[in-house]
């Protein structure tokens, strides 16, 4: 499908463009890294005690898979992490069981840890993408290649100012799972989603030279750098 079909197919479920479909592509192009917030991207933020918040098992599922048509793609895994400012067991459990390349917890001022991964695998801002969700973010947004924003519909002002300031390029529909909805965006416009979910379904020998590669990735675990 044609970036301007995808833009279409998107924007019917309220995912909102804030450049055109063809420059996403466009900014796709460069990027070699796939960055996280947790509270409010992978969950709507809600906790219940100090095991902090949750995720759901599609958004993992789109992790993966984006993980594996950029793996189709460029005959290499993207390098991927979870920037956030708790530190929460949900996430870790997910980037260690999903093989994430890095873990950043008690993150409080992103932007330092966001340096340190750069760093850490010689990649440069502008070969990042990130989805994020709210004010402790766009210090780090405001650095990257490619943004997409965990819409929500209660903060108007915010909404706006990110729009103004250009510091997003897709707002999700605001429903929820907007991980899958980001990752289902990418792939598409990275041209190989029929290829990536035929071959997951028959879990070819392709998808399984991918999932040895990936189960290789030995997470690395900060928390607290500043």
């Amino acid at each position: 499908m044609e970036a301007a079909g995808i833009q279409s197919l998107f924007a019917e479920i309220g995912g909102r463009f804030c450049i055109p479909a063809v420059d996403i592509q466009r900014k796709l192009e460069n990027i070699k890294a796939f960055v996280f917030d947790w509270d409010g991207v992978f969950n709507d933020g809600s906790k219940r005690d100090q095991t902090g918040s949750g995720f759901s098992e599609p958004d993992a599922m789109g992790t993966n898979m984006l993980r594996f048509g950029y793996w189709l793609k460029h005959k290499s895994l993207p390098t991927t992490a979870i920037i956030t400012g708790e530190e929460n067991e949900s996430a870790l459990f997910l980037g260690k069981r999903e093989r994430f390349s890095s873990l950043y917890f008690k993150a409080s001022n992103k932007l330092k840890s966001f340096e340190h991964f750069l760093a850490t695998h010689h990649l440069k801002s502008n070969e990042v993408a990130f989805f994020f969700d709210d004010v402790l973010d766009i210090s780090l947004a405001s650095q990257c290649g490619l943004r997409l924003n965990s819409y929500r519909p209660s903060n108007p002002l915010f909404n706006h100012h990110l729009t103004s300031k250009q510091l997003v390029d897709y707002s999700t529909s605001g429903q929820s799972y907007a991980v899958r909805e980001g990752c289902e965006l990418l792939i598409g416009l990275q041209g190989n989603y029929t290829d990536a979910i035929t071959n997951r379904q028959h879990f070819s020998e392709t998808y399984q030279s991918y999932l040895a590669e990936r189960q290789k990735v030995d997470t690395q675990v900060y928390t607290g750098i500043s």
